[in-house]
């Protein structure tokens, strides 16, 4: 005869297992901001853990291939993480291409999907204007996130300690007379975004262009990805923001809902 287990033993466990799971993904998100990877000390203090821990952690991910180590010891994401990002990137942008088209018949205007990637956004997904004159990004083309409306809107709903080192890295260089250079003009730039709930670009990264963009945020309000229009400023002039935004709000909340909440 059995002894029955111990159900508050067994809950323990399977949050034991949780809690791990939970300290090793945080892991690799902070791998993935830091852009030049991080030694464990760095690492055990981002993560709010003992260093003994971190190690244990990292020594299963680097197992996995999630995780690599360089030959100055500092660790970095593995291999393994190219082929789940990419297949990420498909699926969202498949997913996405409903609402593109949605948001192009809303505006008239192309729209665009966009993730961040070493600290550069790259376009995913796009649905092209049917004006004969618009503006078209390739899908796999990289820009600045600081001068692109769909880098604010993810840089704003992104956490602040992210933001910073990713600025550190990789500055605030001047793209057009417009780019916002000047890191307190900036700061203050994300946080009108925030307020708001959108981004735009006038003319930042590109004469002549206004954008308007929307962040995809995950559960926990982070930005993964951002829906854009862009367009002629001829076409969009600075008066007709505001309204549509206001039209393309609901498009970019089904968007970010039937790709990251369900």
């Amino acid at each position: 005869m059995t002894a029955d287990p111990d159900p508050a033993a067994a809950a323990a466990g399977r949050a034991g297992v949780v809690q791990s799971v939970d300290r090793a993904l945080h892991l690799v998100e902070l791998l993935a901001a830091a852009g030049n990877g991080a030694g464990l000390a760095d690492l055990a203090r981002a993560a709010g853990l003992p260093q003994p821990t971190v190690h244990r952690l990292l020594r299963a991910l680097h197992e996995r291939g999630w995780v690599r180590q360089d030959a100055d010891r500092r660790y970095a994401p593995g291999a393994r993480l190219i082929g789940l990002g990419n297949a990420a990137q498909r699926l969202l942008a498949a997913g996405a291409q409903p609402f593109l088209r949605e948001a192009v018949a809303v505006s008239g205007e192309t729209a665009n999907l966009a993730v961040l990637e070493a600290d550069q956004v790259v376009y995913v997904a796009q649905a092209a204007s049917p004006h004969r004159l618009r503006m078209f990004t390739e899908v796999g083309n990289r820009a600045p996130a600081h001068s692109t409306g769909v880098g604010k809107a993810m840089l704003a709903f992104l956490p602040e300690p992210t933001v910073r080192a990713m600025l550190a890295r990789a500055g605030l260089p001047r793209r057009t007379a417009s780019t916002i250079t000047d890191p307190a003009d900036f700061a203050a730039e994300l946080a009108d975004i925030r307020q708001r709930g959108y981004a735009t670009d006038d003319g930042e990264e590109e004469v002549g262009v206004r954008c308007v963009a929307f962040p995809l945020t995950d559960p926990a309000g982070r930005a993964v990805a951002a829906l854009s229009v862009s367009g002629p400023a001829a076409r969009i002039p600075a008066g007709s923001v505001d309204d549509l935004a206001a039209r393309l709000r609901p498009v970019a909340a089904a968007c970010g809902g039937h790709l990251l909440h369900r």
